[in-house]
């Protein structure tokens, strides 16, 4: 009996030696045409949710874990103070509205104010013409007079010399002296209507430059009535502002779900006043998972990006989701640490680095099999 199992154990030693090599054989060549780690990870994109402004939380609607979808309240803040600026600004727009209305009327009115001294300048300057014309012919008429006693007084002189030879009866010497007086009170008129006429259209030019200058006045009025109107619309443009400004602050105090997915880390309660910017809760994203696998750097030689992938997720053993790499880090995860190696001085010790490949997955979700971000997988490549 001995016998029969010493002649079985180099049959049993050979198979066991024979059945290592095809296993160490199918290790080599798996080696040769894949890479794998299991420095791998799920993720996803995880969103805070902090609201925008300042108030006492009233109402809570969603629970720890609890899935929520894009658009769905969240929590709600005391909105009265923010009712009140609303309110606010709708009175400070309604004023500046009819500011708006106000300064029209005025700009209109200093308009009709501009056309009637315009009026009154041109009807100032056809006087100034009209006195500038009449002062020829009084010129005329005094040349005229003052010649005619010219003529008088000699005619008086010449008479007055012969009447004491009574060569002129008294009768001619006094016509003649009556011509003379006559001429000069005539010479006395026409000068005074010489006057008369260069005083009209000194009054004229005086009545023409008051005219311009209460155009001018008024223009100013009129440009500053305009101003006026444009400044009071900007005052409009400011004040809706102001109100959009006031209703999108009412608007926050209803924080809302940004993506879909499930609530964590919910750290609000009712009453609690939520200051600006403090997370109230957490968002994770289930419409968009990937993996991380940090490869090491011997082993992405031959990646490329959309190489298709197998994952293992340790939660689901037996299950294999496939996968392609969507992109390779341009740099190694130690890069990106907060004190990064510094190997160029100092003893130097090699360290194999590792370089972040994300990949999709390309399987539709298995309700059945839900991924969480964190968990922990297997990631294949095959390479050749």
């Amino acid at each position: 009996m001995s016998k029969k199992k010493n002649r079985a154990l180099p049959f049993i030693l050979g198979g066991i030696l024979l059945l290592g090599g095809i296993i160490g054989f199918n290790k080599v060549r798996y080696a040769m045409t894949h890479e794998d780690t299991e420095n791998a990870y799920l993720e996803t994109d995880i969103i805070t949710i902090a609201p925008k402004v300042q108030g006492y939380i009233t109402q809570i609607r969603v629970q720890e874990n609890q899935l929520v979808k894009a658009g769905d309240t969240l929590f709600v803040l005391d909105n009265r103070d923010f009712l009140l600026r609303v309110r606010q600004a709708e009175a400070a727009l309604h004023n500046a509205e009819a500011n708006v209305g106000f300064t029209a009327a005025n700009a209109s009115s200093a308009g009709a104010n501009v056309v009637t001294a315009a009026a009154n300048v041109r009807t100032a300057n056809a006087g100034v013409e009209t006195s500038m014309s009449s002062v020829p012919a009084a010129q005329a008429n005094l040349d005229a007079t003052q010649a005619k006693a010219r003529q008088a007084t000699q005619d008086f002189t010449r008479y007055a010399a012969l009447l004491p030879q009574r060569a002129i009866t008294q009768q001619q010497f006094d016509a003649a002296k009556a011509n003379k007086e006559s001429a000069e009170a005539q010479v006395q008129a026409a000068q005074a209507q010489l006057q008369t006429a260069n005083r009209q259209v000194e009054a004229s030019r005086r009545q023409s430059d008051a005219g311009k200058s209460q155009q001018s006045a008024v223009q100013s009025q009129a440009d500053a009535a305009g101003k006026g109107v444009a400044v009071a619309r900007t005052l409009v443009e400011q004040r809706q502002l102001d109100l959009d400004n006031a209703r999108l602050n009412l608007s926050y105090t209803v924080i809302v779900a940004p993506v879909g997915g499930f609530v964590a880390k919910k750290a609000a309660q009712i009453g609690q006043l939520a200051n600006v910017g403090s997370p109230l809760c957490s968002i994770v994203n289930n419409d968009k998972m990937w993996v991380t696998a940090n490869f090491k750097e011997t082993q992405v030689g031959e990646m490329i990006v959309g190489q298709a992938v197998s994952v293992k997720v340790d939660a689901y053993e037996g299950t294999t989701f496939n996968g392609k790499i969507e992109s390779i880090a341009p740099a190694t995860g130690a890069k990106f640490s907060l004190l990064p190696a510094e190997n160029a001085s100092g003893n130097f010790v090699k360290v194999v680095q590792r370089i972040p490949v994300r990949i999709a997955l390309t399987d539709a979700p298995d309700a059945n099999k839900p991924l969480r971000a964190g968990m922990s997988a297997l990631v294949i490549v095959p390479t050749k």
